[in-house]
């Protein structure tokens, strides 16, 4: 006889000897583990790309500070996430198949990848940053085709309206993530694997781009043509812009692997145009974003309230710093150096407000006083 999932509803065990059903509370982080976010590893991404335009920008000691807690972090939310799998699974894997936060998933593969360049360039350990690269293309291949496998073939499905969000870009950031370590392992390693790790760079990159165009459209059509509520802006709205940072990035990259090989090499003036053109419409995003923030905090009185979505905020400021510094450097465009440092200020910022959110919510929680947040 089959024994019953562990999240499914069984009847309640007896309470010991002397106390009431209503007395038995399970601990408090049963339902924090029940609940959690599948885009959780928006932290990861988050603190990894701050990590690394912190040390673009001059402040190594900074970055392996951030670099050291980001590899923690890492390894608790993987602790996290394959304990929510098996002591909720109904709830882990449904997740994954579900319109609205299915997409989050997606953070795991981008955060494993900011990680392996997190070690291929802060300390120089390609062993490292080649495992956790076969390790995101493993979940790549695994969570693409499984979740948008799922969103075709589902009977019932939910409107656009209800469905989707910015946060489906993450599917962008995830192919773009491996993009840019494919291209630093590249940059780094020696034949025979060079011209090979390049043209994955490349693919990549190039159905990113092609990605984005897909999604964009649909997300452009939904926040146009149907009625936007103040929580219909969730904080991954800013990865609207953050998936043409890092494609940005990705093609600074290859433009600066080009002498390596021959066919980026003739493909320099392509690379190029489409960079700047990955870049020119991440800008355009940023003023946009901001009206959309005033008008949910400041006109509908939107609350601030810690969530784990806001990591999707962060991601994109230290990212559109990291790619601005790296294409102004490949491209020779001196008048922007002030803008990555711009970024990069509001990245620090920004981290470290919600940084302290977080805690602060944990430390409630453990106190048992997570109802007062």
């Amino acid at each position: 006889m089959q024994a019953p999932e562990p999240d499914r509803s069984v009847p309640a065990p007896a309470p010991p000897r002397g106390l009431s059903p209503a007395a038995v509370v399970p601990p408090w982080w049963h339902a924090s583990l029940r609940e959690l976010s599948p885009a959780y590893f928006g932290l990861v991404m988050a603190t990894g790309i701050v990590s690394l335009a912190s040390d673009m920008m001059g402040h190594p000691l900074l970055a392996r500070i951030l670099f050291a807690l980001n590899a923690v972090q890492y390894l608790v939310l993987w602790l996290a996430y394959l304990w929510r799998a098996g002591r909720f699974p109904r709830r882990f894997f449904g997740d994954m198949i579900d319109h609205a936060r299915g997409p989050g998933y997606f953070t795991l593969v981008a955060a494993t990848g900011i990680l392996a360049s997190q070690f291929i360039l802060l300390r120089g350990d390609l062993t490292v940053g080649f495992a956790l690269w076969v390790l995101a293309v493993v979940l790549w291949v695994g969570l693409t085709y499984t979740i948008f496998t799922a969103f075709t073939v589902k009977k019932e499905k939910p409107s656009l309206d209800r469905s989707i969000n910015g946060g489906w870009l993450l599917a962008v950031v995830a192919t773009q993530a491996l993009a840019v370590s494919s291209a630093l392992l590249a940059a780094h390693s020696g034949p025979p694997y060079r011209l090979e790790l390049n043209l994955v760079a490349l693919s990549m990159w190039l159905w990113g781009g092609m990605l984005y165009i897909w999604m964009m459209s649909l997300i452009f059509y939904r926040y146009s043509f149907f009625a936007l509520s103040p929580g219909d802006l969730l904080p991954p709205t800013w990865i609207t812009m953050g998936a043409m940072a890092i494609s940005t990035l990705a093609g600074s990259l290859l433009i600066l692997n080009a002498p390596q090989a021959p066919y980026l090499e003739s493909m320099l003036p392509f690379l190029k145009g489409f960079t700047v053109f990955y870049w020119a419409t991440g800008t355009w995003w940023i003023p946009m974003l901001l009206l959309l923030g005033v008008w949910r905090y400041g006109f509908q009185r939107f609350p601030f309230r810690y969530d784990p979505l806001y990591w999707g905020a962060i991601f994109p400021l230290g990212m559109y710093a990291a790619c601005t510094w790296q294409m102004n450097h490949v491209m020779g465009f001196g008048f922007l150096d002030f803008l990555p440092y711009t970024f990069l200020y509001a990245a620090w910022l920004g981290w470290l407000l919600t940084f302290a959110a977080m805690v602060r919510r944990l430390l409630r929680r453990a106190c048992g006083r997570a109802d007062l947040s």
